[in-house]
Order: C-alpha cells, then sequence, then structure tokens
C-alpha cells in the first residue's frame, strides 16, 4: 500500500443505498435530461452561489413527507372464468411537521390509509380496512407506481389545509404532483441520476455548507427548475451532504433566486446529526423524526398481514357464473 493513500467512508449506513450512486458519480456526462444551465447565469460561469444574507428564511417551514408499505400481494378473482388478476394491500401514512423560528418543530397532522391496488375493475373493498383503488396495470411496478401515486395526493389533501400567509412548504422527495402548489420545494437526498454535465457537476463538488449552485432547467418526462444545496456535515465523500432542490417551472428568474436563496438559509440548521441519523445531514432532523412517527402509525405489520389472511377465509367461495 502507498504511503500516501487516504480514503473517506461513507457516514450513510450501509442498510441504506448510498446518498450518491457510484455508476452516477462515473458518468457525469451521461443523462437523457433536457438542460438550461443558463436560468440564473451562463454555463460558463458556473460557480458556488452563497445566499442573499438580505433573503430571510420564511416564517413558517412546513416540511411534508410520507411512508409506504406493502402489507400483503393479493390476488382478485371473479365468478366469470376470468384469470385472476394480481394486486397489493398496503399501508401508507403521510405527516406534516410545523417549523418557525423560536417555536421548534411540532406536528400538525398525521393521516393513515389502507388500500387495496388492483388493475381488476371488480375489485372491492378488504373487510380488514383496505379500500379498494385501481392500478394503471397487474405489474408490481404499475401496482407500486399507483401507490406512490395514492400518497402523493394524500400528502397534498394534508398539506393544503395547514398553509398560510408566506409560508414555505418542502416535500420529502421530487415536486411531481405537487408543482402547482404555492412557495413549495422539492428536497431529494439520494443522487440515483446524475443530470449535469462534468463542468457544472464540480461546482457541486467545491460547494462549502450553505452554498448552492445556480438554479438550472431541467425536462425528463416533466419539467421543473432545481438546483443542489450542501448541507454542513463532517463526511469528506464526493457529494456529502448535498441535496438536490426543485421547483416550479412556471417561476420567473427573480421568484426563483428569492426561493433558492430562502430555503438555503433554512434547511442547513435542520440538518441531521450522524450520530442520532444513519442517513445524516440529507435526512433533515423534522423529516427523521417524522418518518419514525410514520412507521410506527402504519401499525404492526404481522397483525395486518393475519387480518388480511382471516378476511380471505370468511369470503364465500366464488362458483362460476352458468
Amino acid at each position: 500500500m502507498q504511503d500516501d493513500m487516504t480514503f473517506t467512508v461513507d457516514p450513510w449506513d450501509p442498510g441504506y443505498s448510498a446518498a450518491l450512486n457510484a455508476e452516477a458519480l462515473a458518468e457525469l456526462d451521461a443523462t437523457s435530461a433536457e438542460l438550461d444551465l443558463d436560468v440564473e447565469m451562463s454555463a460558463a460561469d458556473w460557480r458556488p452561489v452563497t445566499p442573499d444574507p438580505g433573503t430571510a428564511p420564511p416564517d413558517v417551514l412546513l416540511i411534508a413527507d410520507g411512508v409506504r408499505r406493502i402489507d400483503a400481494r393479493v390476488w382478485t378473482h371473479t365468478s366469470d372464468g376470468a384469470e385472476p388478476m394480481p394486486g397489493i394491500a398496503a399501508s401508507c401514512a403521510a405527516g406534516i411537521v410545523r417549523c418557525a423560528p423560536g417555536e421548534g418543530a411540532e406536528l400538525a397532522a398525521v393521516e393513515v390509509s389502507r388500500s387495496l391496488f388492483s388493475a381488476s375493475p371488480h375489485a372491492v373493498d378488504i373487510a380488514a380496512g383496505y379500500r379498494a383503488r385501481r392500478a394503471p396495470g397487474s405489474g408490481m411496478e404499475e401496482l407500486s407506481l399507483a401507490l406512490q401515486r395514492h400518497l402523493t395526493r394524500l400528502e397534498v389533501e394534508l398539506a393544503v389545509p395547514h398553509r398560510a400567509g408566506d409560508d414555505l412548504l418542502v416535500v420529502d422527495g421530487p415536486l411531481r404532483g405537487r408543482a402547482h402548489l404555492p412557495r413549495t420545494v422539492g428536497f431529494i437526498k439520494t443522487h440515483h441520476t446524475a443530470y449535469l454535465p462534468a463542468p457544472q457537476a464540480a461546482t457541486v463538488s467545491r460547494l462549502l455548507p450553505g452554498q448552492r449552485t445556480p438554479i438550472f432547467l431541467m425536462g425528463t418526462s416533466w419539467r421543473r427548475h432545481a438546483w443542489y444545496l450542501r448541507l454542513p456535515g463532517q463526511s469528506g465523500m464526493p457529494w456529502a451532504g448535498v441535496v438536490r432542490c426543485e421547483a416550479s417551472a412556471e417561476l420567473s428568474r427573480d421568484d426563483l433566486v428569492r426561493l433558492a436563496d430562502s430555503v438555503s438559509h433554512a434547511l442547513p440548521p435542520l440538518a441531521g446529526v450522524d450520530y442520532k441519523d444513519p442517513r445524516a445531514p440529507q435526512n433533515l432532523i423534522p423529516i427523521g423524526g417524522l418518518e419514525r412517527l410514520l412507521r410506527h402509525r402504519l401499525g404492526d405489520a404481522r397483525l395486518l398481514y393475519r387480518a388480511l389472511r382471516s378476511a380471505a377465509a370468511r369470503q364465500p367461495d366464488l362458483q362460476p357464473v352458468p
């Protein structure tokens, strides 16, 4: 071993996927996204941006998050002789945390939903408390997508009644399905795709805690503005503490800059710490606490599975239609 070799250890618990996908890091030039890198400044002039000290953080920060769990795989049957169709019985929970200076963080709302997702037009509610909902197809990916869309709707419905004044809503995950909400930012902790070309990606690596990249516009199957922000942390890993923030594609440049600077003031003080959270600093302290609460509210998976089995056993056997 050479004496001048050094290494760093990823602070995230290895039980979680890495904050930065190694293959994405190795292929920074490879992306199918349409990019406009000149939104805030010319792509050739990209450099770390220190948020304007004259831009204040929001008076009230609302954080929305949700968790999901598949409780059982199921098959739906009909009496017309048609092939049984697969589905999933799933639980999800959404919550809102309200953060205000001098008041700390408090739970504003929680809602739990249990659903049977199936592409079958004949699916009905299950007696164990699972409401039948249509999925676009019978594949596992389509069933999972239906579950995720339902959770997104749940988060939106929960957040809207708690909006007031000039608050800021941060949703854990991409902004998709929520871009129409005013003063709302998506918060992405892990990087599975490298969207920036190498010269601009190098700007991300140079960010100091609290700094962000210039704003850019990205389009995949949907369009949104985005920027990268580095949260404070101790690791020397590439892109350590870096998160991606997303905002509506419809915002003006001036509104975007104010929003990005306000977010860059508001989020670093909420960064997770590694001795409390295996996904620190990207997993914000309010998000980590909310996730633990929501998983508890999902209920005991073994009891729910048993309830589903019992409900299935109590059903009458279907007789073929003559």
